[in-house]
């Protein structure tokens, strides 16, 4: 590994800023990384939602990829919005024999509600992408599509969590913001044990870009050495940090505010 980590984000553009390729770079940054990016898909959307998605040709995702990848070098890699079954493959196809930690966020339904992939890329994210990654970081509802099964609780997370595990990542970290309660539970899954991370809820509206802030701050820390758990408990601490310093922008789901951490 080089002095700087280099993290390759493979991931959508948001044009309002605040999650995608956009938030990956500010987080990658924030937390001493080199960021390189792989755009999968143009969106026209702001703090209120998405209007349109334009889909990048697999070649030329295929290619962005090999050419950071062979040039530059990386130390881990954080996938995001792929939209497309073919974009899922050629993705499979570049990264085939890549030996770096994998950051996979199954990006399926923005903040706003609106539906950011395919059906049947789905189903080849599932065969292709999800044996290559080192960690999958599902929300509730993502949880819920991808082992079709019912999370209503804690305790539903945890097993929905533990099965997807045997889909074949290497680990799980369950996002529980979208249960309610007064303290949030993310679960962290491997298949030597598991464990909790639990803090206060924090109230806001400000959580556009969360998902895309996590994985991406999750594969700087591993990029740069950190154990799972520790690049877990760092990501969670700048996310946590966002929601607090959110600039309030937006007239929907704001940004978080990007810093480095203290």
């Amino acid at each position: 590994m080089t002095a700087q980590a280099r993290i390759l984000a493979i991931a959508g553009s948001d044009s309002g800023g605040g999650a995608g390729i956009q938030a990956d770079i500010k987080a990658i940054t924030c937390l001493g990384g080199y960021a390189m990016t792989a755009v999968t898909a143009v969106t026209v959307q702001n703090t209120r939602g998405v209007t349109a998605v334009h889909a990048v040709p697999p070649e030329i995702v295929a290619g962005q990829i090999k050419a950071c990848i062979d040039d530059i070098g990386v130390d881990a890699i954080k996938i995001g919005m792929l939209g497309t079954a073919a974009v899922v493959d050629a993705v499979a196809d570049a990264l085939a024999g890549v030996t770096v930690p994998i950051v996979l966020d199954p990006v399926m339904i923005a903040t706003s509600g609106d539906l950011l992939i395919e059906e049947d890329a789905v189903w080849a994210l599932m065969q292709r992408l999800l044996p290559m990654a080192s960690v999958i970081t599902p929300n509730v509802p993502e949880l819920v599509a991808l082992t079709e099964t019912e999370v209503e609780d804690e305790a539903d997370m945890l097993l929905a969590a533990q099965e997807m595990l045997n889909l074949g990542p290497r680990a799980v970290l369950a996002k529980g913001g979208h249960l309610a309660g007064d303290l949030v539970t993310d679960w962290l899954v491997t298949r030597q044990g598991h464990s909790a991370f639990t803090d206060a809820r924090i109230d806001t509206s400000h959580t556009h870009g969360t998902g895309c802030t996590l994985s991406s701050a999750l594969a700087c820390g591993l990029g740069q050495g950190l154990l799972l758990a520790e690049a877990v408990g760092r990501a969670r601490a700048f996310v946590r940090q966002g929601l607090e310093r959110a600039p309030g922008l937006g007239g929907g789901h704001g940004p978080l505010g990007f810093h480095p951490l203290p």
